[in-house]
């Protein structure tokens, strides 16, 4: 599935693990409660960098067209969670996140970057653990996710070339450090189950 996008498995430090995917398979209806939230949490994500960064062009036009498809996104989820009788409900959010976000730097421009390169690793991220799921999804699920693998691909990309277009100069050891943590984040067990959640904690 991750063939077609060489570039988003380079800069992922892994994959996911299997136990993992065993445990979102085992998880259904949480994937997509989850997954609905992560959809949100996207635009939201958008529409808080164009309010903060109004001057930059370029980011404008990129974080509006990636808010408009995440809302889409996030009905299309809800229609399938309507479909299967899934009730949609708070969920408190993996340490995936704030875990890559403790580390953006406080000064401008670098916490833009930081930012910019968080995204870039969650829309990989999202990508990758989609197509690791999609030949194991009932075919409903399974058709929805493969449609989405080219967004969250093209969303990765346009993260990654406005960190590179508003640092000025070479992010690699930027990335690089954001690839180390992203890689603890996603190997080390987890309680909860989520979509960005490590493997289950052995009993």
């Amino acid at each position: 599935m991750l063939t077609d996008y060489p570039e988003l498995v380079e800069f992922l430090p892994c994959e996911s693990p299997k136990e993992w995917v065993q445990w979102a398979l085992e998880n259904e209806e949480l994937l997509l409660i989850d997954h609905a939230h992560c959809e949100k949490k996207a635009a939201s994500t958008a529409m808080n960098l164009m309010y903060r960064y109004v001057d930059r062009e370029n980011l404008l036009h990129k974080m509006s067209q990636l808010a408009r498809e995440e809302l889409l996104h996030f009905e299309q989820v809800l229609k399938i969670m309507k479909n299967r009788d899934v009730e949609y409900r708070h969920l408190e959010a993996s340490r995936y996140a704030s875990g890559l976000r403790k580390h953006i730097r406080t000064h401008e421009p670098a916490k833009l970057i930081d930012t910019l390169i968080i995204g870039a690793f969650v829309e990989a991220r999202s990508c990758e653990r989609f197509a690791v799921l999609i030949p194991h999804l009932a075919p409903e699920i399974s058709k929805f996710y493969k449609s989405l693998l080219k967004s969250e691909a093209r969303h990765f990309e346009d993260y990654l070339s406005l960190a590179e277009e508003y640092a000025g100069e070479p992010i690699d050891e930027r990335v690089q450090f954001f690839r180390e943590v992203e890689h603890q984040l996603i190997t080390e067990p987890d309680v909860e189950f989520r979509v960005h959640s490590g493997p289950p904690q052995a009993a």
